[in-house]
């Protein structure tokens, strides 16, 4: 017990070093990373293609769709897609686009942005407060899976953003319909370790993408502390796995995301693309109308 005891204390001490350590270094981390966030790009039109991923036809013909779209409905929605995240997480720069562009009229809250991450391959449909008692998270996570994700998987880009818009436009106005998944089947419980090691991977990945000091930190106090007080292993495989994850918490964020330019010039806050990005000039004068987001909508990847 008395050497148990002396464990405990020791794992204290080390938790405290590293909160310390951390507390110290986050505001200089967090001020560099702020200093290489990807910036906004202009809001061009309904189809704002910064990647290239559309033909000129699809482009034209959504830019038409949706601009008549928004003259029935009041309901304004746009299309971004952006070359690569940067390291930026996608709900939180889609975020910085909500607020950035204001998509949707003011106090009707009633815009939409469907992002596209063409280098990570993820998809974000953002929605305004206005709608979201009608495109739900639920919802809007069935229209990626079942519209989009599908057509993505086989190149078919503009099938993708097609149906997408069609998706999209049906369930703001309460018509899309989508089969209900089938319950999970039970299966039987085996050992928490293969569970609990996956989710401890990627909690480090999540937590390195913002500081490798955090994320190195967690993994080298979390993973012994699971393995000897839950687990019951020894305290030799309690300081090996904690070696394993300080040196996940470090480099597993840089193995798992991608990096690159993706053949855009993105500098000093300036955006342009290889070719023409699709957004229609409307003589400078297309903008959102102040609506508001709150952070509702669904993601996937494909």
């Amino acid at each position: 017990m008395t050497y148990r005891k002396r464990n405990i204390s020791r794992i204290s001490n080390l938790i405290f070093i590293f909160i310390c350590l951390f507390l110290t270094l986050s505001s200089p981390l967090s001020a560099l990373r702020s200093a290489y966030a990807l910036d906004v790009p202009p809001l061009r039109g309904y189809v704002n293609d910064y990647a290239n991923m559309m033909s000129d036809q699809t482009r034209a013909k959504l830019e038409a769709e949706l601009k008549a779209f928004e003259e029935s409905d009041s309901t304004q929605l746009v299309i971004l897609t952006i070359p690569s995240l940067q390291g930026e997480v996608l709900e939180e720069f889609s975020m910085k686009v909500a607020e950035a562009w204001k998509i949707g009229q003011k106090g009707k809250d009633n815009g939409i942005i469907f992002l596209v991450a063409s280098q990570e391959r993820k998809i974000r449909i953002e929605v305004g407060r206005g709608l979201e008692g009608r495109l739900t998270d639920l919802t809007a996570g069935r229209v990626i899976d079942l519209a989009i994700k599908p057509r993505f998987k086989r190149n078919d880009y503009n099938g993708g953003f097609t149906a997408g818009v069609h998706a999209i436009v049906d369930a703001a106005r309460g018509e899309f319909k989508a089969e209900e998944r089938r319950a999970p089947t039970r299966k039987k419980q085996g050992s928490p370790l293969p569970a609990i090691m996956i989710f401890s991977a990627i909690a480090l990945a999540v937590l390195g993408r913002f500081s490798r000091v955090l994320g190195g930190a967690a993994g080298a106090v979390g993973l012994p502390f699971i393995a000897y007080f839950v687990l019951g292993s020894s305290i030799i495989t309690a300081i090996l796995l904690g070696v394993l994850g300080l040196l996940l918490g470090i480099f597993l964020p840089t193995l798992v995301s991608g990096r690159g330019g993706g053949g855009f010039i993105h500098t000093g806050g300036s955006w342009s693309s290889g070719g023409d990005s699709g957004g229609s000039d409307f003589g400078g004068g297309f903008s959102g109308g102040g609506g508001d987001f709150g952070g509702g909508g669904a993601s996937g990847d494909w």
